[in-house]
Parts: structure tokens; sequence; C-alpha cells
């Protein structure tokens, strides 16, 4: 059954622009059907290391992996493209977060859906309030 979702994705590393583009294309290669993008937004990084400008959207997607098979595809992505876990909210090539999940709740280990700290980020709630 196909789901209706919404993920955050952020680019501080690189050209941040292509690593986006590519995600989209790898989570198209997944089979994920990408329904709307947000703006892309230029913001200051948030907790961390003193690190670059950041470039965040959010996207509408239809998906029939269930929340842990999309998880587990979207980190797959996030290493295929080379990031690293260095500290603790530092930069990254790529960053891809399920920020909600078909309307569920959810709060199991690893994956607590809506995403525990979008409503405190007004570089997720910005760029989401545009497609919802």
């Amino acid at each position: 059954m196909t789901q209706v979702s919404y993920l955050g994705v952020g680019s501080n590393l690189g050209d941040r622009k292509k690593n986006i583009r590519r995600a989209l294309s790898l989570l198209k290669a997944g089979g994920i059907k990408i329904e709307k993008i947000s703006r892309i937004y230029e913001t200051k990084s948030q907790g961390g290391p003193a690190q670059g400008k950041y470039l965040n959207a959010a996207l509408k997607i239809k998906t029939s992996l269930p929340p842990f098979s999309l998880l587990k595809y979207l980190k797959k992505i996030e290493k295929d493209m080379g990031r690293e876990k260095t500290v603790r909210f530092g930069p990254r090539t790529i960053d891809l977060d399920i920020l909600l999940y078909a309307g569920k709740t959810i709060k199991k280990k690893g994956l607590v859906v809506p995403h525990p700290r979008m409503f405190e980020r007004d570089f997720v709630l910005r760029p989401l309030r545009e497609i919802i």
C-alpha cells in the first residue's frame, strides 16, 4: 500500500545543490515517488561545531516502503553519497530525515515520527509548510 510521507533534506558540504539533486534521483531510483518539492532555503547550522551554511528543503513523497524500510533506504543513500558520522550535528554531504509518515505516530528505538526536533527548527517547518 502506498503511503504519503514527508522528508527533510539538507546538505552543507561540497556542491550542496548537486548533492540534493543526486539524493532526489536516488530516491526515485528506489521507487519513491516525489510528489512535491519545496523551495531550497539556505540556513545557518544549528548546534554542533562551527560549519558552513546548509541548503534545506522538504519533500512530499509516496512510498510503499514501511517506515523502518524507508529509514534504512535513506541511511543507505546517505552512506552511498559519502556521509560520515563524525560529531553530533556535524557537517554532512546529505541529510535525509523522515518528518511525517502516513499521519502515524511512531515511537520506537531508532525511529520517532513526527521527527522529534522538527517543531523547533524553522529550517524544517518553513519548507514543510510550502508542500503540506
